[in-house]
């Protein structure tokens, strides 16, 4: 497995992990109260740096670890890097869009902050996901 897929390994993985713990602590905090009168920005910051740091940590260990051949890219690894880009860049938009429409529709703030943090989650887990694939079966030729 190349240094780029091991990478996308652990980014998937460090996503998953502090969208969880983002979810659990903003449940926590909010009891039995409603979600939209909990305070959600200082979770946001937090597990998104937390989440930034983990996986940056990462990132470096497993260069180290994969030694000098593993950090060797060719075009191949060039192609995923964009196409997989491409894939996680289309549900920002698509996120953005959501934000917009509930903005335009007044929905609280709190929704329209969380609907902007899923799509930046979900960008990064499908962009990882989709390195992932690539590495494993080839780039698509379309």
């Amino acid at each position: 497995m190349s240094l780029d897929a091991r990478v996308a390994v652990w980014q998937f993985i460090t996503a998953i992990g502090t969208y969880a713990a983002y979810l659990w602590l903003l449940f926590d905090r909010a009891g039995d109260g409603p979600l939209v009168d909990t305070a959600y920005g200082d979770l946001v910051a937090w597990t998104v740096g937390g989440g930034l740091v983990v996986t940056i940590i990462g990132s470096i260990a497993i260069a180290i670890a994969g030694g000098r051949s593993g950090r060797l890219t060719d075009m191949r690894d060039k192609q995923i890097a964009r196409l997989a880009d491409a894939v996680g860049a289309s549900f920002v938009t698509i996120g953005g869009m959501a934000a917009l429409i509930l903005a335009i529709v007044e929905v609280d703030h709190f929704w329209i902050g969380n609907v902007i943090y899923l799509a930046f989650v979900t960008s990064g887990l499908l962009s990882s996901l989709a390195r992932i694939v690539m590495h494993r079966f080839g780039v698509p030729s379309w």
